[in-house]
């Protein structure tokens, strides 16, 4: 169990409608550990308000248009000028499919827009010759249609129930790996220099360092550091809450410092810089204004066929294809990792209502389009809230209602900055790790799968990469072996796809699309 409060001595008869409702008590929770859960998980992926629209907002289609930019001046080449809108509606698209999640799925996890697949269309989609943002978006709504057609006919939770238990559990590993990695490269803990750098003496340089310098040379690194040791410490003496009190902690401890450097920089007569030390997205400065009224204007501004017209429908099924897999089989990572770790899954490795959180997840990828903020989906962050407490769906509720209030608290959201954040994914990623044991290491037709699906997840930075590489070898082993029989249908057309999936590039190349 990921809580390390006894969640025993809570079970017992429900206590009221809301108890009953999302079986609290049944799950060994409480109220009280479900708004924590539900709070931390927000503030472990709050990052997602700051970082979506820096990465949609200042790329271009190939019209030169920014995302928003006309909506916001009148002026579609304003760089930058729709970053309120794509906020605004990030948040907005986040808070509604949270809290249907939370509501219909009762599961604990949340949602909002998925980092890579913005990525996908930003620098890839809307590049295309005579692609525009709207182009792009309706792209996004049609893989969610697809995938949705694919819960309703019952293919998506038929290739989840056809996974073997040991690969479940090392996804649920990997993904624990990856997101530790994520918190420490976010905290700028862990560096990623190039790969092919060369350090003084000309010695090639290492793929990833302690850093820049090898040391904690810098505020927020320390800052980061005193978070993950409040987070140990306070775990250490079972205080509740602690994941919560560590990031508000250590978002206290950084506006006093980013006070204190800019107040410096003034006395030097240098001026307060934006962000003198570091920080990885924003500075913890204080906001002039507590409050801002959100524009909403984005949502809705996507072209569902327009694409169809620009690239040819070959180039649009590659696309699609290539969201819907990464879509596919993420979410499916992360169901089951949060699941583990609230000990939610059966003997089988399948949580409940799997076919309600698919179609959630689905309709999420659908409402990311069409609100042009790109696919929204369930974010591994989630496990944070579950390491806090949370067993239902009571928590993303919270969640979403914070990224309701976001909307208008924008300037207070951004005050918290990833290095407070970061220490809680670091935490869960140990509180994940721990499942490895689950992985019979004794027997090669699932080890060596298990084991390439933990490592891979983390070095590609890909949650699917992973799940393929495991799928791949999982198949071939049992093929090589004679065990073909043992190998369900399904995972013959799953890793069929993943060869596809692994030589895309190569092939789109090769069609020129």
């Amino acid at each position: 169990m990921a809580n390390t409060e006894s969640v025993t001595e809570t079970k017992g008869k429900p206590k009221n409608i809301l108890d009953t409702y999302f079986k609290i008590t049944e799950r060994g929770s409480t109220v009280g550990r479900e708004i924590r859960g539900g709070l931390v998980t927000f503030f472990a992926m709050c990052y997602i308000i700051i970082l979506n629209p820096l990465i949609l907002g200042f790329t271009p289609d190939s019209q030169g248009a920014y995302l928003g930019a006309e909506l916001a001046t009148g002026d579609p080449t304003a760089a930058g000028a729709g970053i309120p809108l794509i906020a605004a509606a990030t948040s907005l698209i986040a808070a509604i499919m949270s809290i249907a999640m939370g509501a219909i799925a009762n599961y604990p996890i949340a949602i909002a827009a998925g980092l890579g697949l913005n990525a996908l269309i930003a620098y890839t989609v809307v590049k295309m010759p005579g692609m525009t943002w709207a182009d792009g978006m309706g792209l996004v709504v049609l893989e969610g249609l697809v995938i949705l057609v694919l819960v309703l006919t019952g293919f998506r939770t038929a290739v989840f129930r056809a996974v073997p238990a040991g690969l479940k559990t090392a996804i649920s590993v990997g993904i624990g790996l990856f997101i530790a990695f994520i918190g420490l490269v976010n905290a700028g803990f862990v560096t990623t220099p190039a790969m092919f750098d060369y350090i003084p003496g000309n010695q090639p340089g290492t793929p990833v360092k302690l850093g820049t310098s090898g040391s904690i040379d810098t505020l927020p690194m320390l800052v980061f550091v005193l978070g993950l040791v409040a987070i140990v410490l306070l775990t250490a003496r079972k205080v509740k809450g602690a994941m919560l009190w560590s990031i508000l902690g250590a978002t206290v401890l950084a506006v006093v410092l980013e006070k204190t450097l800019s107040i410096g920089a003034k006395n030097q007569g240098t001026g307060a810089a934006d962000n003198p030390d570091g920080w990885s997205l924003n500075a913890p400065t204080l906001p002039e204004q507590w409050l801002q009224m959100p524009d909403f204007s984005l949502i809705g501004n996507f072209s569902l066929f327009g694409a169809f017209g620009k690239i040819g429908i070959l180039a649009v099924i590659l696309i699609v294809f290539s969201l819907l897999l990464a879509d596919f089989f993420d979410t499916m990572g992360t169901m089951v990792a949060v699941g583990a770790e609230a000990d939610l899954l059966d003997e089988e490795g399948n949580p409940p209502n799997t076919t309600k959180i698919l179609v959630i997840d689905s309709l999420a990828a659908v409402a990311g389009g069409a609100g042009s903020v790109s696919s929204n989906t369930a974010f591994i962050e989630s496990a944070s809230g579950v390491g806090e407490g949370a067993r239902t769906g009571l928590a993303p509720i919270v969640t979403g209602i914070a990224f309701l209030l976001s909307t208008f608290l924008a300037p207070v959201v951004a005050l918290v900055p990833n290095e407070a954040a970061t220490p809680a994914l670091v935490f869960v990623g140990f509180l994940m790790m721990t499942q490895v044991t689950g992985v019979k290491w004794n027997d090669f037709e699932i080890a060596l799968p298990a084991f390439l699906t933990i490592i891979i997840m983390p070095f590609t930075y890909s949650i699917t990469d992973g799940i393929g590489a495991g799928f791949l070898f999982w198949t071939a082993i049992k093929a090589v072996r004679g065990k073909h029989k043992e190998v369900h249908p399904l995972m013959w057309i799953v890793a069929l796809i993943f060869i596809v999936y692994f030589v895309l590039g190569p092939i789109q190349d090769a069609l020129n699309v």
